[in-house]
């Protein structure tokens, strides 16, 4: 069975969205890819908004079966994190209102997908979306070519849920067992 991922690589000034189609056997097909702009100088609800039209009309013309989204990271500027937050929770509410599932990837689990390197570049997780999808050309902007590779990785890791997109990573459970040793320690 076929499955119809919307990967979303969110953002308020520039949010990529890209729709794949991906079957059992790993092969992936590109449905639609686009981005969303909004100009620093509108209002935030109005940037959230216009987000929020965007996905929702991308939802409603390809009836995707599952939603990706990077997963939001902490980074040094805090409005960057703001923005890509909020852009989330408007894709998060948009996927929800429609009974979709939604997962979460991080950056690196992206990249290792498509490029079997976590920490590949921008430049390289492009060639091989277009690779992948067997496309002329890289798709640009890079938040378009991040968004496909968003959806592909979803669709390659047969579409966890947000449940399971939510469990933690190869390294949690360690983090999470030295916590508990030095709690242990302390008492």
């Amino acid at each position: 069975m076929t499955l119809r991922v919307l990967g979303i690589d969110p953002g308020l000034t520039r949010c990529g969205v890209g729709i794949v189609d991906v079957t059992p056997d790993r092969r992936a097909r590109l449905v639609y890819v686009s981005v969303i702009r909004t100009p620093p100088e509108l209002a935030l609800e109005q940037r959230l908004l216009a987000i929020g039209t965007g996905i929702a009309a991308a939802l409603d013309e390809f009836e995707p079966t599952a939603v990706a989204l990077e997963r939001v990271f902490a980074q040094h500027n805090l409005r960057t994190v703001m923005g890509t937050a909020q852009a989330s929770g408007v894709a998060m509410h948009a996927a929800a209102a429609r009974g979709l599932s939604v997962g979460l990837h991080t950056p690196s689990e992206v990249k290792a997908a498509v490029s079997g390197y976590g920490s590949a570049d921008k430049a390289q997780v492009g060639a091989m979306v277009a690779r992948i999808l067997r496309l002329a050309e890289v798709p640009k902007p890079a938040d378009a070519a991040d968004a496909l590779a968003i959806a592909i990785t979803h669709g390659w890791r047969g579409a966890p849920s947000a449940a399971a997109s939510d469990s933690m990573t190869p390294a949690q459970p360690k983090r999470r067992r030295v916590a508990v040793v030095r709690s242990k320690i302390r008492t």
